[in-house]
């Protein structure tokens, strides 16, 4: 399957960025990987341009909300996207935040799996249960 991937925004976690692509390579997915500072436009081109299976956002300065609210409106625009997982995880709030007012909130805004302050392996272990789910 191939994955999209990147950290959005301002957002410049390079090791972090580069962890989640080994990862996922290593668990046999075909990784495109933007890099950090990439705009939700940005990676929803590089979805269609790849015809890719999974776009996964990643934040860890906690700003991810004010970059990834227009997921939905984007989505609505481009057909093709109806059959993509968006899975965003990492640290989604800036301070203290509840988990149980992250999550919903982030699926509302059009993702399928959100995951705050989850270890990489757990999220991606989330990930490979809901793509064999679906099937």
């Amino acid at each position: 399957m191939k994955v999209v991937t990147g950290v959005v925004g301002n957002d410049i976690h390079v090791v972090a960025n580069r962890l989640i692509e080994i990862s996922l390579q290593a668990r046999g997915f075909e990784v495109f990987n933007l890099g950090v500072n990439t705009y939700l436009e940005e990676f929803i081109d590089a979805v269609i341009e790849t015809n890719a299976d999974i776009l996964l956002i990643s934040s860890l300065n906690g700003e991810a909300e004010g970059w990834c609210r227009e997921l939905n409106i984007l989505k609505s625009k481009y057909p093709k996207l109806k059959d993509v997982i968006f899975m965003l995880g990492g640290n989604l709030a800036v301070g203290e935040a509840k988990t149980q007012e992250i999550v919903p909130k982030f699926k509302n805004y059009g993702f399928d799996l959100v995951f705050h302050q989850v270890d990489l392996n757990t999220g991606l272990d989330e990930l490979e249960k809901y793509v064999k789910a679906r099937k």
